[in-house]
């Protein structure tokens, strides 16, 4: 029922900034807790950032602590993560992700946490 639509992502070189957007629909976008993950090729995917149901708990990897920021509009049903500073070791496909319950676990980093996932969008980063 729920559709995550991811938008962003591209190509920039290390030490530039990209924004990442997820909108959902189909759902109650204020009741769910948000994250971001990503997926670098022959690798696992891997947790990077949750903002909870009303904005206001961030939890961040420690990989990009400092780097990115994730924020959240519930008028506009919409998540974003803002990266800065980024590096060649962010390249990754990236998605969003809804867990429709909002566990009662904080921060929740894995997968299993998550009901919904968007399609991800590649982000490149060049040297």
């Amino acid at each position: 029922q729920v559709q995550l639509v991811q938008s962003g992502g591209g190509l920039v070189q290390a030490g530039g900034s990209l924004r990442l957007s997820c909108a959902a629909s189909g759902g109650t976008f204020s009741t769910y807790h948000m994250a971001w993950f990503r997926q670098a090729p022959g690798k696992e995917r891997e947790f990077v950032t949750a903002v909870s149901w009303g904005g206001k708990r961030t939890y961040y990897a420690d990989s990009v602590k400092g780097r990115f920021t994730v924020s959240r509009d519930n008028l506009k049903n919409t998540m974003y993560l803002q990266m800065s500073n980024l590096k060649v070791e962010d390249t990754a496909v990236y998605y969003c992700t809804a867990d429709r319950l909002a566990s009662s676990r904080w921060p929740p980093t894995e997968s299993r946490d998550y009901d919904y996932w968007g399609q991800g969008t590649q982000v490149t980063v060049s040297s």
